[in-house]
């Protein structure tokens, strides 16, 4: 099973202090666990933090939520109630993990509790904005048309997720091949080499002499390099999920040449969407502008802040947007048309749209002109170990004419 495991501090039966791990998908889920083994929960804590984001998934991952919102819409689309469709998407569970995620919804849902509190209870697996349109469709007696408005709008967040995700994969098939032909070269070819020049009893090159050495080093100490290599790698995908956990993924995507100001209007892209959405939903400015923010990577936090306080001062959202730094060109001209004829939501979606198809011809440039530029420096980098290796190969031959 994959999910949190949590160390449990906790009173038994007998009034005795024990210690045991349990698998499950929050805090609130292993306090449950434990009560329901009769024992008094004393303390929790995650185990193994520091490896969390390398070898566990979220606790979400357990029950794909864009599937599930299908499925659920789906089943109250064709007339049943939403207890009914939670137990009959139960039943098709196979997953723990996802079954206690449903079972959770459905014993809120018998205490007669609505979907959006429910979900509320378990804000690790269901995010806010989606327990804010259901909320709000609540309201309005509308959920399936709220649910619809939420496939939409992860379904376009997920299409241009796995576009950049696409665009990543070639380049690090390249590095990933090209740094192990290099590494063969080293701990194979190189040191076969050195055997031959070793006893011609001639002075090589510096440089194919640094080379020479290198590669007689790892041949001597295969354990210890495989080990330098794995922990470079373990370290390398330890820094990644963090920095994905942490939400700086963004900022370390943004290091790549032009990246940076395309990174930020395809942030600001999202918060339009996401804007668009909840505001086609009903829900009130204030309390959209506080889900909206979710969206957004922590350094534009203060100018969101910024312009949540201008809003409530009467300030149009377009002018705010612009004065913080959070517009473009584009969205203000259409920003503005959608506050005079009162459209906003629909501006919005089209600001958002706008931009997410620049950034995706802006990936399919990118990557056209990346991946040559790979290919040319991994090429550079085999050649000039191969041209190094022969250097002594040339000297030799011209001695012998």
């Amino acid at each position: 099973m994959h999910g949190n495991r949590y160390q449990v501090r906790a009173l038994d039966s007998g009034q005795r202090i024990i210690s045991l791990e349990i698998d499950a998908i929050d805090e609130i889920d292993a306090r449950q666990q434990a009560v329901a083994r009769q024992l008094t929960p004393l303390s929790l804590r995650p185990v193994s933090a520091a490896f969390k984001g390398l070898g566990n998934r979220p606790a979400h991952s357990e029950l794909n939520l864009l599937l599930f919102v299908q499925e659920l819409h789906a089943l109250i689309g064709a007339g049943l109630g939403i207890a009914e469709a939670l137990e009959i998407l139960l039943e098709r569970a196979h997953r723990p993990q996802g079954q206690r995620v449903l079972q959770r919804l459905l014993s809120h849902l018998q205490e007669g509790q609505r979907l959006s509190q429910a979900m509320q209870h378990q804000a690790g697996v269901f995010p806010a904005l989606l327990v804010g349109i259901v909320q709000s469709a609540e309201d309005t007696s509308d959920l399936p048309k709220a649910l619809q408005r939420y496939i939409h709008y992860e379904t376009q967040l997920q299409g241009l997720r796995y576009k950049i995700i696409g665009a990543a994969i070639y380049p690090i098939i390249l590095s990933v091949v090209g740094a192990a032909v290099a590494l063969f070269l080293l701990g194979y070819v190189v040191p076969k080499f050195s055997s031959v020049y070793q006893g011609s009893g001639r002075d090589l090159p510096w440089a194919s002499m640094w080379l020479l050495h290198a590669g007689e080093w790892i041949a001597a100490h295969q354990a210890m390099a495989l080990v330098l290599v794995g922990t470079v790698l373990t370290l390398g995908a330890m820094h990644i999920a963090r920095l994905r956990r942490s939400g700086q993924w963004w900022q370390a995507l943004s290091m790549l040449p032009g990246a940076a100001p395309r990174l930020e209007i395809l942030e600001l892209s999202r918060l339009y969407l996401t804007l668009s959405m909840l505001l086609e939903g009903g829900i009130p400015i204030g309390r959209t502008m506080q889900l909206a923010s979710a969206v957004l990577t922590p350094k534009r936090h203060v100018a969101w802040d910024a312009v949540r306080q201008q809003v409530t001062e009467g300030t149009p959202l377009t002018t705010a947007l612009e004065s913080n730094g959070l517009s473009t060109v584009v969205a203000a001209r259409l920003l503005r048309v959608g506050e005079r004829s009162g459209q906003m939501a629909t501006m919005l979606g089209k600001a958002a749209a706008f931009h997410e198809a620049e950034t995706a011809r802006w990936i399919d440039r990118f990557t056209k002109a990346f991946e040559p530029i790979l290919m040319a420096i991994i090429g550079v980098v085999i050649g000039l170990i191969v041209i190094l290796l022969y250097i002594p190969v040339f000297d030799l031959a011209g001695s012998l004419q």
